[in-house]
């Protein structure tokens, strides 16, 4: 299987989301808020863009505080950490007043609990550095308990599960093996998340290998798939 990151419906929305973003007037409200179930690249998109475009990238834990979020932004941004909340705070609005930079919190579900999000609000109001909220899929209507937050919300993105155009980039792009479109549709069904398709990926190109197979219709993979007795099958 190829190593290589695959730019599909999901990321291209993400990165054109983000641009406008960027482009938006110092007066507007830049906080964009980014979810959808697990399994659809939301975290590999953003670490992915993150490196790219020299953002605060931070990921939210279980039982975060204040203190420790703050404390991983300033070893991202590499600031020397004080054990002072507040100095933390101050140090990373310097520094992001100096160098504007997007600000990225995945996970950040968990911040909801603690209320911790207002001081992102506070980062992100008195810098006018935009901030980029990432959860799952019911993190935007946990967000309704915050509604003086969601009025600064200036657009959100749901990452969707992928459909066939999404399938044959991630196929094109990881296997060396062909697919027809009636084999493409029919993997489909089998998986539509990132997760799934790599694992099934992995499997059909052992079961194709062994069975000495270069295209792949539906009618060879529902074979593959469901272990035919004329099949070889890995150990």
């Amino acid at each position: 299987m190829k190593k290589t990151f695959i730019k599909t419906k999901n990321v291209k929305n993400f990165v054109a989301l983000m641009e406008e973003l960027k482009e938006l007037p110092p007066n507007m409200s830049k906080i964009a808020l980014v979810y959808g179930e697990y399994g659809l690249g939301k975290s590999q998109t953003i670490q992915w863009w993150a490196a790219r475009n020299n953002a605060v990238y931070v990921r939210a834990n279980r039982g975060m505080t204040e203190q420790w979020l703050l404390s991983k932004m300033t070893k991202d941004m590499d600031i020397t950490t004080s054990w002072h909340t507040q100095s933390n705070f101050e140090l990373i609005q310097k520094s992001l007043l100096e160098n504007p930079k997007v600000i990225i919190v995945d996970e950040a579900d968990y911040l909801l609990r603690q209320n911790i999000i207002e001081t992102l609000r506070d980062l992100h109001d008195t810098t006018k550095c935009p901030l980029v909220l990432v959860g799952m899929e019911n993190f935007e209507r946990k967000l309704t308990t915050l509604p003086h937050l969601c009025d600064r919300i200036y657009k959100s993105y749901k990452f969707e599960r992928y459909d066939a155009d999404d399938v044959q980039l991630i196929l094109e792009g990881l296997s060396e093996l062909e697919f027809t479109k009636d084999g493409i549709e029919y993997l489909v069904t089998r998986a539509n998340q990132f997760r799934q398709i790599m694992k099934l990926i992995n499997k059909i190109e052992k079961l194709a290998n062994t069975n000495q197979i270069n295209v792949l219709d539906e009618t060879t993979l529902r074979g593959l798939l469901n272990e035919r007795p004329n099949l070889k099958v890995m150990p």
